[in-house]
């Protein structure tokens, strides 16, 4: 019987094989046009004899089997599908909504499921960023669990993850895995350097990531991976509007043509005349990047971008005109102008399946000139009338030379991996500052305008030299179980040229300071099967002080290096026949010689060492598709900010006296204990392309002073987007959105602070209403 059985299977494998017909196909991604590799393509039957048919497409998203059945399409991370076979089929990929196993490239700079790094970290993919529309960055990080991305105005901002709302180096930002800015230059704002419209994914990584990215990746690290060359050709164009004179032009569009490939994006933005005074501003900003493949071994990419920002600054609100909704600034002559120049040109090789290297050259160009609003101050005598006001503007450039080589090779010896590294930048940088007189209309608080005094506040040059190493191991003793050990070392060199005369400067004429830092990781992930398991870490995070901190003639406390000591224990698991992911992390952050910033009397800052702090809490997401139409997602952070050892010296401008304010055991200014963003997305499917998406917003209450005597109450915002994508054959490519910020028009403010003299409101805007249409096109 058993003889025929298989007889019958032979003679039904050879009418299934005379009926098939060959396949040549292609699989991208539907929204970036990219090429997918790794895509399995297979019959759609579950019976031992065509399991075994089937294909992997490669670097180029290319397959080729033959069928005469329905294929399944499937890879992680995308909807699968099932299509009828056909000659030269073009096939598109959906990125999935409800993604059970996304892969990551910020973990260890090489792809990987999420579940094999053991840290937290959370990715924004390009349907969330499609479907989104965002003006500004904030609108897309804010989704992400932890992460509380405080909007300034005209595409500035600051950041707090595993932090109180802080303007310090505890950030770092890359693009394609290289940081934007340098150690011991950055920028809060620095965000506006990232052309927008040419990011394909996010993925941010929660606390300390120094052990593979050195300096600053302490509150976390935010990676913005940038968009390829389409496989074959495709393009897009859009235009959008605000009800607030906000108004901005994207276009990308590249091809492949055999070996190579071209990609460039852009967008135009322009604001005139908005809600707040004085706040036009103009962004320009594009990338290009180039592919070509020399064999499936080896292949060369070549990036370059561009960002250019003019913006007006009109500074921070008093509690009367912000409760009043009287937005107009008390000057009208600040200004912040950007240039950021980017390239870098990269080489990977394959060596076999088990080993591979690439190194990267990189190149920046910066410039950031500014007449800064938070620098004009009142000078006030003993019995507190007004004397006087000033200012100051600045310039800092920077042009960095530097190389990344990493290797990795995998070893069958407990399915073991090293991935080794080593890392160099050489950064000169210039900076100088000039006093200002500020003229003043003290009967109506309006400063009126300006003197430049030419006196030097500031003029220095720094030979600014980063050299690292790292090597991370990773091993699985037995299946479920991942060991990962990761350690760097970091020295940065600052070598200072001081171009202040020595009676203007309490520092000499030249001065070198070397910072020395080991950072260590080790880590463990357990897969439970069935989409759960669980993770913990222990990373050590560090942030050599600024080179504007150090060397400021503002700052007159000198600084150490701060040091973080991370521990965290989370887990995943999926629910409800995988309609439900969820995703927890606890940690633990203990900071050591934190550089806190210290509000002065004069309403200016400085940066001192806190003795300690300490950062605990708990960040979650759930993501619940309950039918193929509705996906829910819940985010949020709930978190302690805590001074373990800190004090301010205070000085008593009527008697002289110094006197010490000590804050140990305070909660931390500007430190929300709950953050949470949700949002319901509805993607009818007898309507197919348009989406609406309302979203909630909170901000817990906090305190706005390190005595914890004054507090902001926070808010809740609402957003609702809705969105359009023709799928019709006349009109396909024809997309249009419609999306209203602050939908109940709530008064609130992105940030508080506060004085002695009162508090100072940062406004967020009233409701808005953006509209835009675009277009695109492609061919494989």
């Amino acid at each position: 019987m058993k003889r025929y059985y298989l007889i019958f299977i032979f003679f039904i494998g050879l009418i299934n094989t005379a009926f098939s017909q060959h396949i040549n196909g292609t699989v991208v991604d539907a929204i970036t046009h990219e090429a997918l590799p790794g895509v399995a393509v297979c019959i759609n039957d579950t019976s031992a004899n065509v399991r075994l048919n089937i294909a992997v497409t490669d670097s180029k998203g290319r397959f080729a089997l033959s069928a005469s059945r329905p294929l399944k399409v499937s890879m992680i991370g995308y909807v699968t599908q099932i299509i009828n076979p056909h000659d030269k089929m073009q096939i598109m990929l959906q990125p999935s909504s409800l993604d059970l196993q996304p892969v990551v490239v910020t973990a260890s700079r090489e792809k990987q499921a999420r579940q094999d790094a053991p840290i937290a970290i959370s990715k924004i993919n390009s349907v969330q960023i499609q479907d989104t529309k965002a003006t500004a960055l904030y609108q897309l990080l804010n989704k992400v669990p932890g992460v509380y991305m405080v909007n300034l105005g005209n595409e500035q901002h600051t950041m707090a993850i595993r932090q109180p709302i802080t303007y310090n180096a505890l950030y770092l930002y890359m693009e394609d895995g290289l940081p934007i800015r340098p150690t011991g230059i950055f920028n809060h704002n620095s965000l506006y350097e990232i052309n927008m419209s040419g990011v394909k994914d996010i993925e941010v990584i929660k606390g300390p990531a120094s052990s593979l990215y050195g300096s600053n990746s302490v509150g976390g690290a935010i990676n913005f991976i940038t968009q390829g060359p389409p496989s074959g050709y495709a393009g897009n164009i859009s235009i959008q509007g605000d009800n607030y004179n906000y108004r901005r032009i994207d276009a990308d569009g590249g091809f492949t043509s055999g070996k190579f490939g071209f990609y460039a994006g852009g967008y135009v933005a322009h604001q005139k005349d908005s809600w707040q005074d004085y706040s036009d501003f103009d962004k320009y900003s594009a990338n290009i990047k180039t592919t070509y493949d020399f064999d499936n071994n080896t292949k060369l990419t070549a990036a370059a971008s561009y960002n250019y920002l003019n913006t007006q600054t009109p500074g921070s609100l008093d509690s009367a005109h912000f409760y009043n909704r009287s937005y107009g600034s008390n000057q009208r002559f600040t200004y912040r102008k950007v240039e950021a120049f980017r390239a870098n040109v990269r080489l990977d090789h394959s060596w076999s399946e088990k080993s591979n290297t690439f190194v990267t050259a990189f190149f920046r160009d910066n410039s950031t000139a500014q007449l800064p609003s938070y620098y004009i101050a009142d000078v006030r005598n003993s019995s507190g009338q007004y004397v006087s006001s000033n200012g100051q503007v600045n310039d800092q450039k920077f042009r960095s030379y530097g190389l990344l080589a990493q290797h990795r090779t995998d070893f069958d010896f407990l399915h073991s991996r090293i991935i080794v590294g080593a890392y160099m930048d050489d950064s000169p940088s210039s900076y100088y500052a000039q006093y200002l007189n500020i003229q003043k209309d003290q009967v109506n608080n309006y400063y009126t305008g300006f003197t430049n005094t030419g006196v030097y506040i500031d003029d220095y040059r720094i030979k600014l030299f980063n050299t690292a190493a790292y090597a991370q191991y990773e091993i699985k003793p037995f299946e479920a179980l991942r060991i990962v050990a990761g350690l760097r070392y970091d020295r940065v060199h600052y070598d200072f040229d001081n171009g202040l005369p020595p009676s203007n400067t309490k520092y000499k004429q030249q001065e070198s300071n070397n910072f020395n830092i080991v950072a260590p990781k080790l880590g463990f992930t357990y897969n439970l099967g069935a989409n759960k398991g669980f993770y913990g870490n222990f990373s050590v995070g560090f942030q050599p002080p600024e080179t504007g901190d150090l060397y400021s003639s503002r700052q007159l406390t000198p600084l150490k290096q701060a040091t973080f000591d991370n521990y965290e224990l989370g887990g995943w698991f999926s629910a409800l026949d995988k309609k439900m992911y969820f995703e927890l992390s606890l940690f633990d952050l203990e900071g050591h010689n934190e550089i806190i910033s210290q509000l002065l009397p004069d309403n200016t800052t400085q940066n001192q060492n806190a003795g300690a702090t300490r950062h605990r809490g708990v960040e979650y997401s759930v993501t619940y598709a309950p039918v193929q139409d509705l996906t829910f997602r819940f985010s949020g952070t709930n978190a302690r900010h805590t001074y373990v050892n800190y004090s301010e010296v205070r000085t008593n401008y009527t008697t002289g006296q110094s006197y010490s304010l000590v804050y140990d055991g305070n909660r931390m200014s500007n430190a929300p204990a709950w953050i949470a963003n949700s949002e319901l997305t509805y993607k009818p499917h007898y309507l197919p392309g348009f989406r609406i998406t309302p979203e909630w917003q909170h901000i817990n209450h906090y305190f706005t002073d390190p005595a914890n005597t004054k507090t902001y109450s926070g808010y809740d915002i609402y957003n609702l987007r809705f969105g359009y994508e023709c799928k019709q054959t006349g009109l396909k490519g024809l997309g249009i959105w419609f999306n209203v910020l602050n939908l109940t028009n709530k008064l609130y403010a992105t940030t508080v602070t506060s004085n002695q003299y009162g508090d100072t409101y940062n406004a967020a805007p009233p409701r808005t209403y953006t509209l835009g249409i675009s277009y695109s096109f492609s061919k494989y």
